[in-house]
C-alpha cells in the first residue's frame, strides 16, 4: 500500500480534484467543492515542489479543513444577517403595511378588524369610524396597531 501511495504524482491530485468537482455538480450542496479545490491546489503545489505521500495528504487535509471552515464562517454570518430581515412564517410581521377599510367603528381601546380572511384584534390611539382606510403600523403580540391612512 505504501508503494502505491509513493507513486502518486500531481496528475493524480488534479484528476482527483476534477472528479470531486464533477461530483459536486450532481448536487451535493457544496460538500465536495472545497475538497475538490483543495485537491487541485495540492496538485498545483506538487507540480512545483515534490512532496512525500504523507505530506501530500496532510496538505490536502489542512487545505480542506481551512477552506471549509472559511466558507462556513462566511455563510453563517450571511445567513444570520438574512434571517434578521426575513418575515417568512411570521404572519403577524407580514401584516405591517397592510391596509383595510373598517367594517365597524374602532374605539381607542381594543376592537376587531377584518384583514384578509381573518378577524384580528386591533387598537388605535384615536377612535376611527366605519369606512375609514387604516394601515397596520405595528404588531404587539397578537394585537395589530392601526392608524388612519392619509
Amino acid at each position: 500500500m505504501i508503494a502505491l501511495l509513493e507513486q502518486v504524482n500531481f496528475w493524480h491530485w488534479i484528476a482527483f480534484g476534477l472528479v470531486l468537482l464533477l461530483l459536486e455538480l450532481l448536487g451535493t450542496a457544496g460538500y465536495l467543492l472545497w475538497l475538490g479545490l483543495s485537491a487541485l491546489l495540492v496538485g498545483a503545489i506538487m507540480s512545483m515542489i515534490p512532496m512525500s505521500w504523507s505530506l501530500q495528504w496532510l496538505t490536502f487535509a489542512v487545505f480542506s479543513l481551512f477552506s471549509t471552515w472559511l466558507w462556513w464562517r462566511y455563510q453563517h454570518r450571511k445567513d444570520r444577517v438574512d434571517d434578521q430581515g426575513r418575515t417568512l412564517n411570521q404572519r403577524t410581521e407580514q401584516m405591517i403595511g397592510q391596509t383595510c377599510i373598517l367594517e365597524q367603528p374602532l374605539p381607542v381601546s381594543q376592537g376587531r378588524i377584518r384583514l384578509g380572511d381573518t378577524s384580528w384584534l386591533a387598537k388605535t390611539d384615536k377612535p376611527l369610524e366605519a369606512g375609514t382606510l387604516v394601515e397596520v403600523v405595528a404588531v404587539e403580540g397578537i394585537v395589530l396597531v392601526v392608524q388612519a391612512k392619509q
